[in-house]
């Protein structure tokens, strides 16, 4: 058996275990899905608040900045982070499923737990893509 790496601490004897570091794990779906969970949730508050923000500080400062808001929202920049926000929904959405039939006490084996961290990236990349269709497509 492996013993965990030490480090000797000045004016003592023996060893303290160090903290297991990312690059002595081997990645996983499961790291990366639980990742990836963390930084979306991050990313719906931050960006919700700051477009909401924007949006309502437009629309009280007239027509003319509100049409400026509007352009820019309806760009292709402004695509490229509806497009990424939406994956976001989806995929913290379809990770927070997971974690809620875990807290349920299931999908704990390896296989089970690998196929539902690839579903969540398969289902957010899917719905994505379906939304954006519909959208682009005209049916809004």
């Amino acid at each position: 058996m492996a013993s965990r790496p030490t480090v000797q601490p000045p004016g003592m004897s023996g060893g303290r275990p160090l903290s297991p570091h990312l690059t002595i794990w081997k990645w996983r779906v499961h790291m990366a899905v639980s990742i990836v969970h963390r930084v979306t949730g991050h990313a719906l508050a931050f960006g919700a608040v700051l477009i909401f923000a924007w949006w309502l500080a437009a629309l009280a400062s007239g027509p003319a900045y509100y049409r400026f808001f509007l352009d820019l929202v309806l760009s292709p920049a402004g695509a490229v982070v509806g497009i990424g926000l939406t994956w976001a929904v989806f995929q913290h959405m379809g990770s927070g499923i997971r974690h809620f039939i875990m807290d349920a006490g299931e999908g704990f084996d390896l296989a089970t737990s690998r196929r539902m961290a690839q579903a969540t990236f398969a289902f957010s990349i899917l719905a994505t893509a379906g939304v954006w269709a519909w959208i682009l497509l005209g049916g809004y």
